[in-house]
């Protein structure tokens, strides 16, 4: 025996057909979006977790210390700063890098600032990292660290 499908009334068995087909698009839009989504969160667990991290540049070795004559430094309110500055480049540095600059950048960074500013510790190592950055920079990584020689203040 055939199964017959049943016809609604009124209505012919090519028009149920095309009632029954919008039901089956309907699961398969459902079935689709799921399916982007998993892979959606599948590749952004990838790229959170997954990826590894570009490496890190090594940190340069050592090279020769460049040590420059001391400079006197003119500070608000009539004082003096005798600064000693030395720079350190690093070992790929063929020749020893010109001091000129650095010390440029410390007379720029520490003219007309209070003893009060310079005075502690606290602020004498603030004012070292800044000035190791700016001359980091300017030398463009030929140079790796500062040391203050002299800093006596007057």
């Amino acid at each position: 025996m055939a199964t017959a499908t049943p016809i609604k009334a009124g209505k012919g068995k090519a028009e149920a057909d095309a009632d029954a087909a919008p039901a089956k698009k309907k699961s398969k839009k459902k079935l689709i979006i799921i399916v982007v989504a998993v892979l959606l969160v599948a590749g952004g667990g990838y790229f959170m977790f997954g990826k590894k991290k570009p490496a890190t540049k090594p940190a340069p070795k050592p090279g020769a210390v460049v040590a420059m004559d001391p400079i006197t430094i003119n500070l608000a309110g009539g004082h003096f700063l005798k600064l000693g500055l030395a720079i350190q480049a690093t070992a790929a540095t063929k020749e020893s890098p010109d001091g000129s600059q650095a010390l440029d950048i410390a007379i720029t960074e520490l003219s007309n600032r209070s003893v009060a500013e310079l005075s502690s510790n606290k602020a004498r190592e603030a004012i070292k990292a800044e000035l190791k950055e700016k001359v980091i920079k300017a030398y463009d990584d030929v140079v790796m660290d500062i040391f203050f020689t002299e800093f006596v203040m007057q």
